[in-house]
């Protein structure tokens, strides 16, 4: 069975994330070795990928972008895709990455050794003092579980296949998911659709319907600042407790990691 990676990558009119992608894809390469596809809508000539799938969607989100807690900018958010995951697929076997998901080790690779047709992260750990976020928990107040759409692992099987219908209808119907989850983000989120996609599939009840991905899965929020990438060890100033604009130096070495500040992600990638 054909086993492989797809990221999706739109730019926007500040954010370069096919640059993310071809540095995420690299970083695939050097730590799993598996092939890497990109969906976009535009151009890319580069050989790290396996294909170049092109996929013109038309979205007109805004959201705040961040570079730590002093700077905030109103952009342009097109995460439209990741519903077509299962179609677009060329893989038996595909692990869903977002660009901003930085690879440091090989543990992604046991996805392969697990029994279940889906997998994704339920728990996250941040690296200073808002591990306990609560909007990374429910996805409201009183709402469901969170699941992250950040890394998802699936098996071409008629379950995963309804999985992603599943989420095509919830994306198609988001106002009255929203009105039904009560959740206040207006904004389309991934995160959101899969997890209210998981919860209905589970028969609107927690249980095992689905696998976590293997290993922890490490964050920092957009008010943190990656400051040096070097191997497998990352620098970051993470923002201290109620000190806006204050920040502690801190290390990661050998784990994976959900970068969220664009910014300065890109700036370590240019340098």
């Amino acid at each position: 069975m054909s086993q492989g990676v797809l990221l999706f990558a739109f730019n926007n009119e500040s954010i370069n994330y096919v640059k993310q992608a071809i540095f995420c894809a690299n970083r695939i390469q050097k730590y799993l070795q598996l092939p890497v596809s990109l969906v976009t809508n535009v151009d890319v000539k580069d050989s790290c990928f396996d294909k170049i799938i092109k996929l013109n969607q038309k979205q007109s989100n805004k959201k705040s972008y961040r570079d730590g807690s002093l700077s905030k900018r109103i952009l342009s958010f097109n995460n439209s895709g990741r519903e077509f995951s299962f179609d677009l697929s060329p893989y038996d076997e595909t692990i869903v990455m977002d660009t901003d998901y930085i690879v440091a080790n090989d543990k992604l690779l046991n996805c392969f050794k697990q029994q279940k047709d889906l997998l994704m992260f339920k728990d996250a750990t941040h690296l200073g003092i808002h591990n306990n976020t609560s909007e990374f928990k429910k996805i409201s107040d009183s709402g469901i579980t969170f699941y992250w759409a950040t890394v998802i692992y699936f098996k071409k099987t008629f379950v995963t296949e309804t999985f992603f219908n599943l989420v095509k209808h919830i994306k198609e119907n988001y106002i009255h998911y929203r009105g039904v989850y009560q959740f206040k983000n207006t904004v389309y989120r991934n995160d959101f659709a899969f997890s209210i996609a998981v919860h209905m599939l589970s028969g609107y009840v927690e249980n095992n319907f689905i696998g976590t991905i293997p290993g922890k899965k490490y964050y920092s929020i957009d008010r943190d600042i990656l400051i040096d990438l070097n191997n497998d060890e990352f620098k970051l100033l993470v923002e201290k407790q109620d000190r806006l604009g204050e920040y502690t130096l801190v290390k990661l070495k050998g784990s994976n990691l959900h970068i969220m500040n664009k910014f300065s992600l890109e700036r370590i990638i240019n340098a």
